[in-house]
Formats: structure tokens, C-alpha cells, sequence
């Protein structure tokens, strides 16, 4: 028997479609910011593995010569990100979601589980709840990566009127190279989870979208259905 199943309130869907275009803005418009001093690269001493970025990729995507304009945009965005942070992380103290997203004392074990199912190394599904250990310990990594990409961004941005910051970070050119890890670290998130909404499917994205899942309920020897067990959200 089919039956519709709330999953994620208004709040956090709202929360969750502005900060993604919003994030994704940021990062474009830092590649602007970028491109005037493109010093990053992997590698060691005079041998170069990889240089963020070759010339080609600023010409395939015309990034080269916006400095003002990535500047302007960066800094508008920031506080729209700000923002939605802050009313996010006000909103799952005041609602209890944090009950659902704070990784609990079985977060690590199940993350593994997680990562084992989805190489296709264990056969056994993780089990089914609202968010996994794998996903608690992501979005609250992303929480704290958005602190510190305030902070180390307001540290190069203002390295004189908040030189406690700057130099509490390790100064300029130390909080630049945090700020742009968190950068790659958003990069990589993005694919991991976009990969897994793919992975999970329709029904898991429609949730995220109009709040609700469509879930199969057992029922009884008359068609009746059964009372469906939540599993243990506590932390």
C-alpha cells in the first residue's frame, strides 16, 4: 500500500533551493577573484602536477578580466548566504530538527556502512531513516564550513579592520589557502551529493521539492494498513 509520508518542512526546502544557487554564485564569482592572482597548484618544488587553473580553462569559460565584477558579486552574495546560514541554523534549534542532522554516537559506524553499501562492498541497505549517519556528518561538516568561509573571507577581505582574524587564522596568505580548500570542499560535496540524489531517485528528490515521500506501508491479513515504526532518531 502506498501512502504519502512528510519528510522535510517548508522551512529547510526553502533553506536548502536558496543556499544552493546562491553557493554555486559564490564560488563563480570567486573564480573571478581568482583569476588576478591564480597561484594554486599541486605539485612540489619546480615540478607542477596540476595549476588551478590552466589559461584554457579560463578561456573555455571566459573568466579572465572580472575582478571588479566578481568582487561586487562576491561580496553581495556573501551576506545573502550569511543569512540564509543564520536563519537556518536558527530555525533547526528552535523546530528540534538539529535532533535529525547532529551526528549521534552511531554516525561514524553508519557513514562506513553507507560508503561500503554504495561501492557495492556490503550487501546489506543502511537503514532507512530520515537522514543517515553518512548524511549527519556531511551537513553538519557544511554547516562549520560555512563559518569558516565567513570568517576566512572576511579576513582577506578586511585583513586590516579585522586583523585579529587575519592573523588568529595564521594571516593573509594562510587564511587565503583555507579559504580556498572550503571552496574545493563545496566542489566536492556538490558532486557527491548530486550524485546521490541521482542515485536515490525520483521519490527521494520530490521530498526535498514538495516536502513529502511516497513510502510503501505493510498491511494486514484484512488489507488493512500496519503501524509503520520509525526508526530511532535520537541522538
Amino acid at each position: 500500500m502506498k501512502k504519502l509520508i512528510e519528510k522535510h518542512p517548508l522551512a529547510i526546502r526553502w533553506f536548502h533551493w536558496v543556499n544552493f544557487p546562491v553557493l554555486l554564485l559564490m564560488i563563480w564569482s570567486g573564480l573571478w577573484i581568482y583569476w588576478a592572482n591564480d597561484v594554486y597548484r599541486i605539485g612540489w618544488g619546480d615540478t607542477t602536477l596540476y595549476k588551478f587553473f590552466p589559461q584554457s580553462f579560463y578561456d573555455m569559460v571566459h573568466l579572465d578580466h572580472k575582478l571588479a565584477q566578481g568582487m561586487a558579486w562576491h561580496f553581495v552574495l556573501m551576506w545573502v548566504f550569511f543569512l540564509n546560514g543564520l536563519l537556518y541554523v536558527l530555525y533547526t534549534l528552535f523546530s528540534g530538527e538539529w535532533r535529525y542532522l547532529l551526528p549521534n554516537r552511531h554516525s561514524f559506524r553508519e557513514a562506513g556502512q553507507v560508503i561500503l553499501h554504495d561501492l557495492g562492498l556490503r550487501k546489506a541497505a543502511p537503514l532507512v531513516q530520515k537522514y543517515n549517519g553518512a548524511q549527519r556528518l556531511a551537513y553538519t561538516a557544511v554547516i562549520l564550513m560555512g563559518v569558516g568561509s565567513l570568517l576566512t573571507g572576511l579576513a582577506i577581505y578586511k585583513p586590516t579592520q579585522f586583523g585579529w582574524l587575519t592573523q588568529g587564522l595564521g594571516g593573509y596568505e594562510a587564511a587565503r589557502v583555507q579559504h580556498f580548500v572550503l571552496t574545493l570542499g563545496y566542489v566536492l560535496f556538490f558532486v557527491v551529493h548530486v550524485a546521490q540524489v541521482g542515485r536515490a531517485g525520483w521519490n527521494n528528490f520530490r521530498s526535498m521539492v514538495a516536502g513529502f515521500e511516497v513510502a510503501d506501508v505493510p498491511t494486514g491479513p484484512a488489507g488493512a494498513p500496519l503501524a509503520r515504526r520509525e526508526p530511532d532518531s535520537r541522538a
